[in-house]
Formats: structure tokens, C-alpha cells, sequence
């Protein structure tokens, strides 16, 4: 199977979040969704991302959402959060909510069309530089 077929795979068994559905609670006093960018940081500081949005690279985001892993992070510890995963397209963010889904995470959503969808919508975006 290449990664086509577990991309298109994992899609079928994750949650996802239209834009149309994120972008109404986007920056909402509750505060319920944390955006999460999982494409590599040369890819972030090239082309923006969603303006507040986390970044948590795929080789990392498994042991930064672990709270047993020594790299755990606490952003991603709350379980009153959805944390919604994007990247450039749709494959890397339906793996990463796929393999967070196995170790039973489950408030994780892939937002469908990602970075580029959210931008046609008119969704606020930012410059990352590297710190």
C-alpha cells in the first residue's frame, strides 16, 4: 500500500472539519479549537500558516501529544480542546489524526482542504519565522 492509499485510508476513519464549520469558531471566547500545523518548518516559514495556529511537525506530533513521553507538551494535554490538524493538502493531517486516534486521543479533527482551503475562505493567516 503507498501512502495514497493510507492517506485516503485514514481519511475514512478520522474526523473532519470543513472550513466552512472551523472558520465561524475561529478566535470564539470559548476558545474550543486549537489549529495545529503539522508540515515541516521550512514549509511554515515559507508560506504562513493560520494565524494562532500551533505547530507540532508529523515526526514529532505523537510524542508531544503523549502526556507519558518525555517530550510531551502541555498545549496539547486538554481534553476540553479539539485540535484541529492541517498541513498544505489533506494526506500528512489524516495520518497524524489517524496515528493520535490509535493511542486513543480523541479529540483530534483534520481540517478538510487544509492550509490552502482555509486561505480561498478568506481565513486569517500569519508569517512564522524560526525563533
Amino acid at each position: 500500500m503507498g501512502i495514497r492509499e493510507l492517506a485516503e485510508q485514514a481519511q475514512t476513519e478520522i474526523k473532519a472539519m470543513t472550513v466552512a464549520e472551523a472558520l465561524p469558531k475561529y478566535g470564539d471566547a470559548d476558545g474550543d479549537l486549537v489549529f495545529v500545523d503539522v508540515r515541516d518548518i521550512r514549509e511554515v516559514e515559507k508560506s504562513g500558516t493560520i494565524k494562532g495556529a500551533q505547530h507540532a511537525p508529523r515526526g514529532m506530533i505523537e510524542f508531544w501529544f503523549d502526556p507519558e513521553s518525555p517530550y510531551h507538551r502541555d498545549i496539547y494535554g486538554d481534553a476540553d480542546k479539539t485540535y484541529v490538524l492541517f498541513c498544505n493538502a489533506e494526506w500528512r493531517s489524516a495520518l497524524c489524526a489517524k496515528s493520535l486516534q490509535d493511542m486513543g486521543i480523541g479529540n483530534v479533527a483534520q481540517l478538510f482542504g487544509g492550509l490552502p482551503a482555509w486561505r480561498d475562505a478568506g481565513g486569517p493567516t500569519e508569517e512564522k519565522q524560526r525563533k
